[in-house]
């Protein structure tokens, strides 16, 4: 099946303060929604917590980003093993989008589109506040969507810190000052 749109691994900005990414998943459209909604699946990639399926439900995120790989890993200074977020759920229309909050730099939505036996992910982070922000968080997203493309495809992921570290430097070169 030929895609009907062209991916780039790195994300966009599409407003100043908004970052936006994508990546093709092998479907169904309902496992990639799992792997959004259900805690112990969104561990795998990103972080753990449940979420109670719900538009104004409150959650919580747990990164363990040093578990995201079975090769060894160098967590770096300044950051600690375990770092949870409280978020809420603004928007929630299964399994084609959700959107919560993010706490300190805006808010998240996750857009999910069939194509054929493959889903188009559409990650949008709005409202950051700084570049410093932006680049972090451009580097996290693409890293842990990594994970996830690794994961789906049967592969193993790079290590997360290193990973995070090298995309951090290219969106820093990337992305404008």
């Amino acid at each position: 099946m030929t895609r009907l749109v062209t991916i780039d691994a790195y994300g966009v900005l599409t407003e100043p303060a908004t970052l936006k990414i994508q990546r093709v998943l092998p479907g169904p459209i309902e496992r990639v929604w799992a792997y959004l909604t259900d805690g112990d699946l969104r561990r795998q990639w990103l972080a753990g917590g449940r979420m109670k399926m719900e538009a104004g439900a409150a959650f919580e995120l747990v990164w363990r980003n040093d578990e995201l790989s079975s090769r060894p890993t160098r967590r770096l200074a300044g950051f600690p093993e375990e770092q949870r977020m409280k978020s809420r759920i603004t928007e929630l229309d299964p399994p084609r989008k959700l959107s919560f909050t993010w706490q300190g730099s805006g808010d998240v939505t996750f857009e999910l589109e069939r194509q054929g036996d493959e889903v188009l992910l559409t990650v949008i982070h709005r409202r950051l506040p700084d570049r410093d922000t932006l680049i972090k968080v451009a580097g996290g997203w693409h890293m842990h969507l990594d994970v996830w493309e690794a994961r789906a495809t049967g592969k193993e992921p790079e290590p997360f810190w290193e990973g995070w570290s090298r995309l951090r430097e290219e969106y820093d070169r990337l992305l404008p000052a």
